[in-house]
């Protein structure tokens, strides 16, 4: 299992905004790419926006990463504050309920 995060700060008051944008446009994008297996974005109170996709591959998980970036860079730049990173690698501890 890997996972790829996408990470970046937002302009304050905006999660409504992002959450719609991500649900139409990056989810299929992302959901797309072979060995895919869950997708979360998680917005933090100091407005940083996680993405954290889940693959069964490595590939998988870089692909993600080179979409999500080419996807974020065209479409939230007017709702960031910066520019976002990305790091892929594997899950080395996970558990479910």
């Amino acid at each position: 299992m890997y996972a790829a995060i996408r990470q970046a700060k937002a302009k304050p008051g905006h999660a409504e905004e992002l959450a719609r944008v991500i649900k139409e446009g990056a989810i299929p994008i992302i959901s797309d790419v072979p060995g895919f297996m869950a997708y979360y974005v998680v917005y933090a109170p100091d407005d940083t926006v996680t993405a954290i996709s889940i693959f069964d591959s490595a590939a998988g998980a870089e692909e993600s990463n080179r979409r999500g970036l080419a996807w974020i860079h065209e479409n939230l730049t007017p709702l960031m504050a910066g520019s976002a990173t990305a790091v892929a690698g594997p899950v080395i501890v996970h558990t479910l309920a």
